[in-house]
C-alpha cells in the first residue's frame, strides 16, 4: 500500500509565488482560438478549461473565475467553450496544454439544464449564445473528459464545477432511475475538485508546474481520486452496514483499521484450523485499545460500496446521511467508497475562503461581458445578471431539495463592503446599457451576509444540517446591520438610482431584525418580493427542513406594515413545490385551499426535481428519511413517483385553471372530499366546466382584489452556486397574488 499524505491547510490564494508565464500579462479575454494566442504572444497554453457554457468573462460564471484566478497565478489559460463533442478534434483547437485540462459542465448540472422535472427536453439553454438548447451533451463533464483523453492521452484531466461536485460519489440519477457510479470513474479523469474549488485548483496547478505527478497529489482538501486501498497509517471507520435484528456481533473499536482487523481475524481462524496455538505462534496480536487518541486527520469513514448502494436503497440513504454529517470543514473526515476493485477516496471539504480571499477572487480583471466571438448574440444568463453583484457564498438553511449546501457549504463566505462597492462602480462605469439600477445584491440567499455562529469553536464542532431548522439556533447571530449598512452605502453611490434585491429572501431570519425588513421594504423592493414558503403543511415542510407557514405570516405582517408606511403598493411572490417526498394528496389539497383563501394564482409551478446527492433525492429513491438514523425498520417517507399523482399535485397548485378541474374533481371524489366541489367560497373547484371559448374567472370572495397585471420581468438566472433548474416551463414560477389591481380596495 502506498502512503497518502494528510490534507493540510493551503496557502492563501494570493500567497503563491507566480509562475514564470506571468510576464505575458493579463489578457483582455482568455483566448478561445490560436489566433488570439498568437496575438498574446503565446506558443501554448499551460491550462485549458473546457466548459459547457458560453464564455462570459464575468464573476458569475465558473470558467471566468477559475480562468482569471489561474491567470493571476501566472499561468496561460485558454477556454474551449461548448465544443462539438462528437470527435476529439475540437478539443485540440488550442493545442496541447502544458499542465492539465480543467473540465466543467458549466454553471448548472447538464441534465437539470437540459430536462424538465417530467424528463422532457427543454428547447432553450440560458447559458448558450442565442439561447438555443442542444449545445452540450448529456452528462457534459463526463463526455468532455473522455474527449480530452482521446485528444491528448498523457495530459491530466481535472474535473470541477457543480456537476462533478454533486456526482462525486455513487449517486441516484433521476433520468435513469438508478444509482450511477461516481462521475470520476466514468469520466476517466485523474482528479475531481468539489465545492468551491479555488484553493484546490490553484494548488494543483502550482504542484503540477513543479513537476509533481497528478497521481501523487492526494493531500488537498476538497478533492476526490481513485486508489487501491487504505494506507496502514490511517484509521478506518466501518460504516458499510446498518444494524439488523438478530445475532449481536461483538463490539468492534471503530478506530481500528478494518483491513488489519479482518486480516488478524483470518489469521486467528487459520491458526485454529491448522492447530497452531495462537499464544505460542510468536505473531504479534492486534491490540484493541478501548480509548484510542482520536486523530481526525488520519481517520477515514468507509461507506457502503457502489454495488451495495445500487442494489439496496436503504443503504443508499444511510450513505447519504453519513456524507451530509461529514460536510463541516471544521470536523469532517475523509470518506472512501469502493467501486469494483478500487476505492473512491474523498478528502475533507475545502476550507472556506476568507474575506480577503473573496475580495481577491472578485477583484480580478474581468471584462464583465461575453467573449467577442459571439458577435453580440444574446446570452440570456448574462442578460439576467450583468447588473447584479454576488456579495457572499454558502447557505446554512439546509433545505433538503436544494444543492447549494452540497456545493458551497454551510459557512457563509463574505466579501468586504469595499469590494462590493467597487464592483458596483465598475458596473456603473464599464458595463454597456447600465441605467442606474443594480438588479441584485445577493447570492444563494438575499440576507445571510455576515451572519454566522457566535462561536468559532461551536461552529467547528457542529454537525447540524441546518442553523435555522427546526428553529433558529441560539448560537446563530441574526444581526442584519452589516447588510442594512451595505444597502444604504450602495444606493448613495453617484449614478446609482435604485438597488433591487432579487435573490430569494430567508424570511425566518429577516423577522428577527425588523429594522432590516423596514430598510428592504422601503427602498429595495421593485413592487414584488420573492420568498419561498414551499408549502403550508407540516408533513412536507419537515422533510424539506423549512419553517412553518406561521413564520410567513409574521413576515407578511411586517412587509405590509412597512410598505404602507412607505406609501408603496408592494406584493409578496411565494414559491411552492408540488410532489416533494413526504407530501400527501391531502397536503396538496390544503395548500390549494390556502392559495385560494389568500387569492394567489400560480402561473407555472414546479414538481419536485431530484437533483444528484440532495437529501430529498435520497428520500425519493429510498423511501427513508436520512435526517434521522436510517434503518430497515426506521420511519419511512412516502415519495411521490407516480406520474398521475405528480400531475395531480401540480394541478392542485393551479386550482384556478379550468384545464385542471376535471382531474381535481375526480381526485376529490375518490378521496371522499366532494364537499370541496362547487361554486362557493369554501369550494376548491367548480362543479361544471366553463363554456367553450369563454374566458372563465374563478369566483372571488367578497372584498377580494384582483392581481396586478404587471409582471416582475424575467427571472434572475441562478449562477454557479446552485444546481437548481431555471424557472422556465419546467421550473418554479411564483404564485401571483390577486391583490391590488387598480380599482380594488386595499385591506
Amino acid at each position: 500500500m502506498t502512503a497518502i499524505s494528510i490534507p493540510t491547510p493551503s496557502t492563501e490564494l494570493f500567497g503563491y509565488q507566480k509562475y514564470w508565464a506571468e510576464c505575458f500579462g493579463e489578457a483582455p479575454f482568455l483566448p478561445m482560438s490560436r489566433e488570439e494566442m498568437d496575438t498574446l504572444g503565446w506558443d501554448s497554453c499551460d491550462i485549458i478549461i473546457v466548459t459547457g457554457d458560453a464564455y462570459v468573462d464575468h464573476p458569475s460564471f465558473g470558467m471566468a473565475i477559475v480562468g482569471r484566478l489561474l491567470e493571476a497565478q501566472g499561468f496561460r489559460v485558454g477556454i474551449i467553450a461548448q465544443p462539438d463533442w462528437h470527435s476529439a478534434d475540437p478539443f485540440k483547437v488550442l493545442g496541447k496544454p502544458n499542465l492539465f485540462f480543467g473540465v466543467a459542465a458549466g454553471n448548472m448540472d447538464s441534465m437539470i439544464n437540459r430536462y424538465t422535472a417530467e424528463r422532457k427536453p427543454r428547447s432553450d439553454d440560458a447559458y448558450t449564445a442565442g439561447g438555443l438548447g442542444g449545445s452540450r451533451p448529456d452528462r457534459c463533464s463526463l463526455v468532455y473528459s473522455q474527449r480530452c483523453k482521446e485528444a491528448w492521452p498523457d495530459v491530466p484531466v481535472v474535473l470541477g464545477g457543480i456537476e462533478a461536485s454533486l456526482r462525486r460519489i455513487a449517486h441516484y440519477d433521476y433520468w435513469q432511475d438508478s444509482v450511477r457510479r461516481s462521475i470520476l470513474m466514468d469520466a476517466t479523469a485523474d482528479l475531481l475538485l468539489y465545492g468551491n474549488a479555488e484553493r484546490a485548483v490553484v494548488e494543483v496547478a502550482h504542484r503540477l508546474a513543479r513537476g509533481e505527478e497528478i497521481s501523487k497529489i492526494t493531500d488537498i482538501r476538497g478533492t476526490a481520486f481513485v486508489r487501491k486501498d487504505t494506507p496502514r497509517e490511517w484509521w478506518e471507520i466501518d460504516s458499510t452496514r446498518i444494524d439488523r435484528p438478530g445475532k449481536i456481533d461483538r463490539i468492534v473499536n471503530p478506530y481500528v483499521n478494518v483491513r488489519e482487523m479482518d486480516a488478524c481475524e483470518k489469521q486467528r481462524r487459520d491458526d485454529a484450523l491448522y492447530g497452531v496455538p495462537g499464544e505460542d505462534s510468536g505473531a504479534q496480536a492486534l491490540q484493541f485499545n478501548p480509548h484510542p487518541r482520536r486523530d481526525r486527520d488520519r481517520t477515514v469513514i468507509r461507506l457502503p460500496s457502489f454495488e451495495k448502494v445500487r442494489n439496496d436503497a436503504v443503504l443508499y440513504a444511510h450513505a447519504n446521511r453519513v456524507l451530509h454529517m461529514e460536510t463541516n470543514p471544521g470536523n469532517a473526515r475523509a470518506l472512501v467508497q469502493k467501486h469494483g476493485d478500487v476505492d473512491l477516496w474523498m478528502n475533507a471539504p475545502p476550507i472556506p475562503l476568507s474575506t480577503e480571499e473573496m475580495d481577491y477572487v472578485f477583484g480580478l480583471p474581468y471584462a464583465r461581458v461575453p467573449h467577442p466571438a459571439y458577435e453580440g448574440k444574446k446570452i440570456p444568463a448574462y442578460e439576467m445578471i450583468r447588473f447584479s453583484v454576488n456579495i457572499m457564498r454558502g447557505c446554512f438553511g439546509g433545505c433538503t431539495f436544494c444543492s447549494i449546501t452540497e456545493h458551497e457549504g454551510r459557512i457563509i463566505q463574505n466579501r468586504s463592503e469595499e469590494s462590493i462597492l467597487n464592483e458596483v462602480k465598475q458596473i456603473r462605469d464599464k458595463v454597456p446599457g447600465f441605467t442606474g439600477v443594480i438588479s441584485d445584491l445577493g447570492g444563494p440567499t438575499a440576507n445571510m451576509y455576515r451572519i454566522a455562529c457566535k462561536s468559532k469553536e461551536i461552529e467547528a464542532a457542529c454537525r447540524k444540517p441546518s442553523c435555522v431548522y427546526p428553529g433558529i439556533c441560539p448560537n446563530l447571530n441574526t444581526d442584519h446591520s452589516a447588510l442594512t449598512q451595505l444597502y444604504r452605502k450602495t444606493r448613495e453611490l453617484p449614478g446609482v438610482k435604485k438597488v433591487l434585491i432579487a435573490s430569494g429572501l430567508r424570511y425566518d431570519l429577516a423577522v428577527e431584525d425588523p429594522e432590516y425588513v423596514k430598510e428592504l421594504v422601503t427602498h429595495h423592493v421593485g413592487g414584488y418580493l420573492k420568498i419561498a414558503p414551499e408549502h403550508t403543511e407540516n408533513g412536507p415542510l419537515s422533510k424539506m427542513m423549512k419553517p412553518g407557514i406561521g413564520t410567513y405570516d409574521r413576515f407578511k405582517k411586517l412587509f405590509e406594515k412597512y410598505s404602507k408606511e412607505a406609501g408603496k403598493e408592494q406584493y409578496l411572490i411565494p414559491y411552492f413545490i408540488a410532489a416533494h417526498p413526504g407530501t400527501t394528496d391531502e397536503d396538496m389539497i390544503n395548500l390549494g385551499l390556502w392559495l385560494k383563501k389568500n387569492n394567489f394564482r400560480a402561473d407555472q409551478v414546479q414538481a419536485f426535481y431530484p437533483s444528484p446527492m440532495a437529501t430529498a433525492t435520497a428520500m425519493y429513491h429510498s423511501g427513508k428519511n436520512p435526517l434521522r438514523k436510517v434503518g430497515y425498520k426506521s420511519d419511512g417517507v412516502e415519495p411521490v413517483k407516480d406520474p398521475e399523482q405528480r400531475k395531480l399535485h401540480k394541478a392542485l397548485l393551479r386550482y384556478h385553471d379550468p384545464n385542471n378541474w376535471e382531474l381535481i374533481r375526480e381526485a376529490l371524489r375518490k378521496m371522499g372530499r366532494a364537499d370541496l366541489i362547487g361554486d362557493g367560497d369554501r369550494h376548491l373547484v367548480p362543479a361544471t366546466q366553463p363554456d367553450a371559448g369563454r374566458d372563465y374567472r374563478a369566483p372571488r370572495r367578497k372584498n377580494s382584489e384582483q392581481a396586478h397585471q404587471k409582471r416582475t420581468g424575467k427571472q434572475k438566472i441562478l449562477t454557479q452556486h446552485t444546481g437548481l433548474p431555471p424557472r422556465d416551463d419546467g421550473g418554479r414560477k411564483p404564485a401571483r397574488s390577486t391583490r391590488g389591481k387598480p380599482g380594488g380596495k386595499r385591506k
